[in-house]
Formats: C-alpha cells, structure tokens, sequence
C-alpha cells in the first residue's frame, strides 16, 4: 500500500509558496479555465484580444496583464482567417504570438505539443484552445468523461505553471445561474480553476455581460459592448 503524503498544519503555514501569478489582473490566474458563449458570440474576438495584449503587455478589460508568449490553438479557423482578424485589430505583429489550426487531441499527444512549445518558448504564459470539443477523442460528454479529459488539462497547466483557457459552448436553454449553460455535464465547471460565460444581453445587440467565477479569482460580472471599429469587447458601464 502507498504512503499517505500529509504535511503539518504548522508546515503548511511557516512555508513560503511561490505567489499565484496572475496573467490578468483579478481575470486570470495559472491554471484552467472555460471561455463560454454560444456560438457567433464573439468568444474568438475577444480570445484574440486577450493573446495579443499579454502578448505585447498591454491591458486588455480594462486590467493590466503579465506580458509573456501567448499560444493560440484556432482549431476551427484557417491562417487566412486568422490574418484577416489580426489585421483588423492591430498593424504591428508582436514575437510572442504564435498559432496553430491543428493539434493532436487530449491524451494523444496535445499535452506533449504543448510542453515542447513550452521547452522552446519558456516565457510561455497562456495557451487558448478553441474550442474543446476539437481535442476530445470522443463524444461521451458524461460527468465522468468530461472530468477525465479537462483534468488532464489541469494538471499540464499545473506542471508548466501556465494558463490554460478551453473555449467552449453555452446551451441554447436560458437559466438564472449563467454557469449552468456550460455546455456538458458539471464535470467541466467541477474540475477547472475557473470560469467566464459571455452572454449577450439580446442576439445581435453586442451588448453582453461577462460572468467570471473562480477559485483564485473574485466573482464578478462584467459589462461589456463590441465596438466594431476596434473589433474588441470593451468594459461599459451600460447594460
């Protein structure tokens, strides 16, 4: 039989940990998170936003960001589609900004692509996979299945200190608790650090809120409106 491995609660607090590192002020710790909204919301905007601004160390939401490389995983996306969408928001290419259309899936090489790309780029920060359901190796979506697989994204975001965000669905069914329509059984909201839904208060008005939920992270709501001509979400005190 295997050890139980304990530590005092006398050892737990005289020793000194190494802070929790926040990418995003207040937003976004080391860990795994789910980005979620329906489809078209414009989750991929604002995913973009916020690679390129850590990327270059600039706020992004209205907080101040830990400048580091950025992976962006546009698993759905094409290199054109891509370009089209940066040149819309910046003229300046930035070093620290990589991306991919294509990746293995999780338990089949996807966390060995992204400890490789770690070894070769150690200022590594974050990686965005979008969206989950291109990395699962099956549809089985039971709470069993859904654990299994975001846990094993947990522990690389563990291991290579880094933030990991999966970006992922919402149900069409409304419900008072925004969280509750993750798509998927609570297995997803179970097992990562943290969570941010964005909900359009009405389709098409690209006004929505943001709701952010999370274990190293202050709840909070987050009013927000797109503005088409910077193509970024944009904190407002409107509803």
């Amino acid at each position: 039989m295997k050890k139980l491995i304990t530590r005092s609660c006398e050892e737990i607090m005289t020793t000194v940990y190494k802070p929790i590192e926040f990418v995003i002020d207040g937003l976004l710790a080391q860990g795994l998170y789910i980005l979620a909204g329906a489809p078209k919301v414009g989750k991929s905007w604002l995913a973009l936003d916020m690679c390129l601004s850590i990327a270059k160390g600039e706020s992004v939401l209205g907080q101040k960001t830990l400048q580091g490389t950025a992976l962006y995983l546009c698993l759905e996306d094409s290199y054109v589609r891509i370009q089209n969408r940066l040149y819309e928001i910046t003229d300046v290419p930035t070093e620290n900004l990589y991306f991919s259309v294509m990746s293995e899936s999780i338990g089949n090489g996807l966390e060995e692509q992204i400890e490789s790309f770690k070894i070769e780029h150690c200022g590594l920060k974050i990686v965005f996979i979008d969206t989950l359901q291109m990395v699962r190796g099956s549809t089985d979506s039971s709470y069993g299945s859904d654990y299994k697989d975001l846990s094993v994204l947990k522990a690389l975001a563990d291991k290579l200190e880094i933030t990991v965000i999966v970006v992922h669905h919402t149900r069409k069914c409304k419900d008072i608790d925004p969280f509750n329509m993750i798509s998927g059984s609570t297995g997803i909201s179970g097992c990562v650090d943290g969570s941010l839904v964005l909900i359009e208060n009405k389709r098409g008005s690209r006004n929505a809120k943001l709701f952010c939920v999370g274990r190293d992270i202050e709840n909070a709501e987050i009013n927000l409106h797109f503005d088409s001509d910077l193509k970024k979400w944009i904190v407002t005190d409107e509803l």
